[in-house]
């Protein structure tokens, strides 16, 4: 069955106890853990052995798996403390962004190299380095995210599939995921609407709000065989009321089960 999470990045500037409480309620599998420095960091990687057991204890009081944590940035120093957070708390998956420029060769080289060092520390800890293609990255598309699946060839190193950013590079993201599908270990998902570069408000964010054809993202999705998390990744929110950031969650929940539900695979 695939499981629906939710990024708590949705909620910055609310405990992680709020930003769970929501998501449970919500109806949600689990929870991604918002460790990305600058933003929102509901697992601090400089104390996360101090907040271990209350993470823990939330998980189980509102009966959420931890899906995955987002580190954001490809940084050898706090990948470390990632690895160890993740090894101890039990989060598989560990996603990040590719840095450097795009159609930069040099750019390209260093990072992906970088990626499959850090893999290499993942595979020690037993968990998984996932990257997605990033507006304006050096892996940004379908063909650059390809370049990087051979270029970094450990088991420990997966994509995470992100369907607006290979919209806003131009591409019908329906139809990209089965070129890269064997190894996505993780999906973030939102919505959009317009080419980018940025992805919207965060209300056309909520999933069936914008342009993308997610409907026929999750049939290739559930076609191909994928039975990993998908977790919604709604950035920008920390205006919103509260109230207005659990109805993106929920909106979207709602849509993204019931297409998962009508394709058999929840």
């Amino acid at each position: 069955m695939i499981k629906l999470g939710v990024n708590t990045v949705l909620f910055s500037g609310h405990d992680l106890e709020t930003a769970m409480k929501h998501i449970a309620w919500a109806g949600y599998d689990g929870v991604e853990l918002s460790a990305i420095k600058g933003m929102c960091e509901h697992l601090e990687l400089d104390r996360w052995e101090e907040q271990m057991d209350g993470i823990l204890s939330l998980a189980e009081e509102y009966d959420l798996e931890l899906l995955s944590m987002e580190e954001a940035r490809l940084d050898e120093d706090r990948l470390a403390k990632a690895f160890a957070a993740a090894d101890a708390l039990g989060v598989p998956v560990i996603n990040i962004g590719p840095g450097g420029n795009s159609d930069d060769a040099e750019s390209f080289e260093r990072q992906t190299d970088l990626m499959a060092k850090m893999a290499g520390r993942a595979a020690e800890h037993g968990v998984t380095l996932c990257c997605k293609a990033h507006v304006g990255a050096c892996v940004y598309n379908t063909p650059t995210t390809l370049r990087a699946m051979e270029n970094v060839t450990s088991p420990a190193f997966g994509i995470d599939m992100d369907p607006s950013h290979i919209h806003r590079a131009g591409e019908d993201p329906a139809t990209a995921l089965p070129e890269v599908l064997d190894r996505v270990r993780h999906i973030h998902i939102r919505d959009c609407k317009g080419p980018g570069p940025s992805p919207g408000e965060p209300h056309d964010q909520a999933c069936g709000r914008g342009d993308i054809d997610l409907w026929g993202y999750f049939r290739a999705m559930v076609d191909g065989g994928y039975d990993g998390s998908v977790c919604l990744e709604v950035i920008g929110a920390g205006e919103y009321p509260l109230a207005h950031r659990a109805i993106i969650a929920a909106e979207s929940y709602g849509y993204m089960n019931a297409c998962l539900k009508v394709l058999g695979a929840r």
